[in-house]
Formats: C-alpha cells, sequence, structure tokens
C-alpha cells in the first residue's frame, strides 16, 4: 500500500548553529507519486530526508505518514525503503541475501522470499546475480541491489538520498530510467533529493526547489523552468540570463523591448523572464517580435551560445548548431507568451 507524506511547518537547527537548516518547510508528497527535492549543499534536503526516515529530529513541526505522525516512531516503524549515496550492502552476504534481509527480518516465508528476490533481480536488470557478493559488483550494480533491498517489502514510501551522484554521467542516466520503470511497476511514493537539476525533472512529478532550509518553489517540472516564482529559483535553475526590468500589468509588460504580451496578473515593476531556448530566431507572425543584432556566437558542438542586442537590451538565446546566424546579422526574435514570467525585482 502506497503512503501520503505529509510535512508541516518543520524547522531544525542543528546543536550549536546560528542558523537554522530548515525554515517551517511544508510539503505533501500524495501517494503513488515522485517528488524531487531539488537545491543546492547546505540548502537543508538530506535533512529534510532524514527527518522523514527517522535519523535525526526536528526541532518542531511535524511529519505524518499515511495521516499519522510518525515523529516518535523509530525508523524501522515507518514502513520506509531508502536509499543513500552509497549503497551500504552487506559485504558478507550475497546480493539474493542483501535484497532479502529485511524480508527475513519479517519472518517472511522462504518461498514468497525467494519469489520477491527473483521478481526485484529480474526488475533491476540482474537475473542470475544472486549467488554475487557485493565486491563482484560494479557501483552500478551495487546501486541496483541497493534499490531492490529498498523495495522489497514492499514499503509505502522510497527515500532516496542522491543515490546516483557518485556514477558516471551515462550510469545515471540509466539507473534514473531505472527508477522510472521500478516506480510504474511498484508505484510506491517516492521522495528524491538531488542537487541536479536534470535528475530532478528526469524522476519526479513535482519537484520541490529548496533553497537556504525554505521551500521556494512547488510545481510540475515544466511550470518550474516557465515560471519560476522568484529570481532566486531563476538563478538556480538557469534561467535568469534573460531579466528585463519593466512594468507588468495583467496580460502585457511595458519594458524596453515595447509592449510585450503573455498570462500575468502580475501589477507594477518587475522582471520579465525568459529562458535563452525559448527564444526563437526568424520570422514569426503576431505580437513579441523584436528586431535584434545578433554580437556573438558560440559553437558549443549541440547548440550556438547566441547573444544578441534589441533596443539596448542584451538577450541571450541557444538555437541547433545549423543555424546561419553570425555576429552582425540582424534577426527579429520571437519570445513566445507561454515562455515568458514575470517575478519581483
Amino acid at each position: 500500500m502506497t503512503t501520503t507524506i505529509t510535512i508541516t511547518d518543520l524547522d531544525h537547527t542543528y546543536p550549536g548553529a546560528s542558523t537554522p537548516t530548515l525554515r517551517r518547510v511544508s510539503l505533501e508528497v500524495p501517494a503513488g507519486t515522485r517528488t524531487a527535492v531539488l537545491g543546492p549543499s547546505g540548502s537543508g534536503k538530506s535533512t529534510l530526508l532524514a527527518i522523514i526516515a527517522g535519523l535525526s529530529a526536528p526541532t518542531g513541526g511535524d511529519v505524518r505518514l499515511a495521516d499519522r505522525s510518525v515523529l516518535r516512531q523509530p525508523p524501522h516503524r515507518r514502513d520506509l525503503g531508502v536509499v543513500f549515496q552509497r549503497p551500504l550492502l552487506f559485504p558478507h552476504l550475497t546480493v539474493a541475501e542483501n535484497i532479502a534481509f529485511g524480508l527475513r527480518m519479517r519472518g517472511t516465508d522462504r518461498a514468497v522470499l525467494r519469489r520477491r528476490v527473483t521478481e526485484l533481480l529480474d526488475a533491476v536488470a540482474l537475473p542470475g546475480y544472486d549467488d554475487r557478493r557485493s565486491g563482484e559488483l560494479s557501483g552500478g550494480q551495487q546501486q541496483r541491489v541497493a534499490l531492490a533491498r529498498a523495495l522489497a517489502a514492499r514499503p509505502g514510501v522510497l527515500l532516496l538520498d542522491e543515490p546516483f551522484s557518485a556514477l558516471d554521467p551515462q550510469l545515471r542516466g540509466d539507473m534514473r530510467a531505472l527508477l522510472t520503470d521500478l516506480h510504474r511497476q511498484e508505484g510506491t511514493t517516492t521522495l528524491f533529493v538531488t542537487h541536479d537539476r536534470d535528475e530532478a525533472t528526469d524522476v519526479a512529478d513535482t519537484v520541490t526547489v529548496l533553497l537556504d532550509g525554505r521551500v521556494a518553489q512547488h510545481a510540475p517540472p515544466a511550470d518550474l523552468f516557465r515560471r519560476p516564482a522568484t529570481l532566486a529559483v531563476a538563478r538556480f535553475l538557469g534561467g535568469a540570463d534573460n531579466a528585463i526590468p519593466g512594468i507588468a500589468h495583467p496580460g502585457r509588460f511595458d519594458c524596453p523591448l515595447g509592449r510585450l504580451h503573455l498570462n500575468t496578473d502580475h501589477r507594477g515593476a518587475g522582471l520579465l523572464l525568459i529562458r535563452p531556448e525559448a527564444i526563437l530566431a526568424g520570422d514569426h507572425q503576431g505580437d513579441n517580435v523584436v528586431p535584434a543584432t545578433i554580437t556573438t556566437v558560440t559553437d558549443r558542438g549541440t547548440h550556438l551560445d547566441i547573444q544578441a542586442t534589441s533596443a539596448g537590451v542584451t538577450l541571450h538565446l541557444t538555437t541547433g548548431p545549423a543555424a546561419p546566424l553570425r555576429p552582425g546579422d540582424a534577426t527579429p526574435l520571437y519570445l513566445p507568451p507561454a515562455h515568458l514570467s514575470v517575478v519581483t525585482p
């Protein structure tokens, strides 16, 4: 049975510290969904996971699993599976014994236990690895076993604390795909802690951005990138290259580029944001087209990083590597309304 995670006004300060690690953090992860907690080092994301897991105590607030407070419950009573950055496998046990450890401690019938181990070895693409020891496995294989072990007892919640950060980029991508497949099969409520924005958007239905111990935004990945709640969120997500000052009115934004149309209820002074990849070079019909001159073109191999000026404003955009743009070229730029957002300066 999957479980809803409800976190309410959670505070945490380490003994002797003058600054809180977490400040009134509230968050809900509905049963059967996947949420990534995304933040830089020191944002409090791993502390949040440790509190949910029962490995650390908050200084205020509550953690509820299936609508029951678990603050007084020890970790083994919380119906959780946990995977850390290191696999932490038992070196004296085989792969099958590692996966079965929790089930064995619960007194699970041997036949049921064997079936579950076989099922999970197939699910993590390690069939036939039953009798191997952890020392015979690669880092990626060890983390697959750790995932299988965490899911063996069909926990209500799966917690993952940067589990793929020690792997090389190709393996990280493979593991993210595996985690998505496992969620499709198991349906376990999942909370995934990471500092990697690509990882967060790959593995989660919803992303919670944690900055300086506070929830800065909680939204689906597409909304997060297209409509950051604050300039700080935009900067963290790499979307503050184009921040244009002006005056917002419902449905429009007046700035040096002219009157731009967008869906906004913001009023007064603001910053207009648009990600570089959202700006389109070339002829377009309708509103939000501005004349520009290309100033620099940097070939990144897979794409071009381009700077252009329009009405004294520097705009950053990216295009495909074959785009016929050179410094000095005049070109119209289209700023799609769906990709524009306004934040407070």
